[in-house]
């Protein structure tokens, strides 16, 4: 099981603890903390490193914004 968090650091207290423990009980966890402007920063400069994946991006994101090539999904359909 994979779960992502962003919450201000702010808000953390003995309650989000609690709520961790009860969702992973008896399990081994890994945390991993970082700003969460910082990961989107890091993930997109990672995508966009290789000149053929930066391409391909590129060129999706232009089809998008033309509505070219686009996929319709009936979410009842996966239900």
């Amino acid at each position: 099981m994979y779960t992502l968090y962003k919450i201000n650091a702010d808000e953390l207290d003995s309650r989000f603890l609690e709520s961790l423990k009860a969702q992973f009980q008896h399990k081994v966890i890994e945390i991993s903390v970082c700003e969460a402007e910082q990961s989107s920063e890091d993930e997109t400069a990672y995508l966009l490193r290789s000149p053929a994946n930066r391409e391909r991006l590129l060129a999706s994101i232009a089809n998008v914004e033309a509505g070219n090539a686009l996929v319709t999904v009936d979410l009842a359909d996966w239900q």
